[in-house]
């Protein structure tokens, strides 16, 4: 499982230093890829396996732009000796990244947000409005 918040700085090159409990969790490889609200996903290999054979078992006319906003951009990346991870740049470009980088970890995935930009999204949440979901799903 994926949790916790860590703020990081990604430099001038795109290179991350991603947080070292993660990596012990994602492995020696893992796929970034675009996500949601402007922010980049991080899957193990494991869970990207999931990811695509849930996609694949869509209707094709379903499934052709979730597979293109997830596939065109997703990228394999391997750490270096430092826990550095680059971030190419149309991914970089996507999520908006400035200098400041906040990873979270999202359960099944981890979350690469913008400082600036992970700050308004989660301005947006309030006990009520999480109570409210909860329960909607029963919790």
């Amino acid at each position: 499982m994926l949790i916790g918040e860590y703020n990081h700085t990604i430099d001038a090159k795109g290179r991350l230093n991603f947080p070292a409990k993660m990596r012990e969790v994602l492995g020696e490889s893992f796929i970034v890829t675009r996500g949601l609200d402007h922010c980049l996903n991080v899957y193990s290999l494991i869970e990207w396996s999931k990811l695509e054979q849930n996609i694949g078992e869509l209707p094709r006319n379903k499934r052709r732009d979730i597979e293109r906003f997830f596939f065109s951009g997703a990228v394999e990346v391997v750490p270096d000796r430092q826990g550095r991870i680059v971030i190419s740049a149309n991914l970089r470009e996507y999520a908006k990244f400035d200098k400041n980088i906040v990873v979270v970890g999202a359960s099944d995935h981890a979350e690469i947000w913008d400082e600036a930009i992970w700050k308004q999204e989660f301005d947006k949440l309030s006990p009520e409005s999480v109570a409210k979901i909860m329960d909607e799903l029963d919790f």
